[in-house]
């Protein structure tokens, strides 16, 4: 039941870091579409 309890808990804390990303790629695109017409290099100098 502890080892139980630590999978569950460990499962709840990666699910929003990483699961729900994989299932949700459509809310991350506006990113992409955003920044197209952004040169790095003029906004943060290397």
């Amino acid at each position: 039941m502890v080892v139980g309890g630590f999978v569950a808990v460990v499962a709840a804390a990666f699910y929003p870091i990483f699961f729900h990303p994989l299932t949700h790629k459509n809310e991350y695109e506006v990113q992409k579409v955003n920044r197209a017409g952004i040169n790095q290099a003029d906004v943060q100098p290397v």
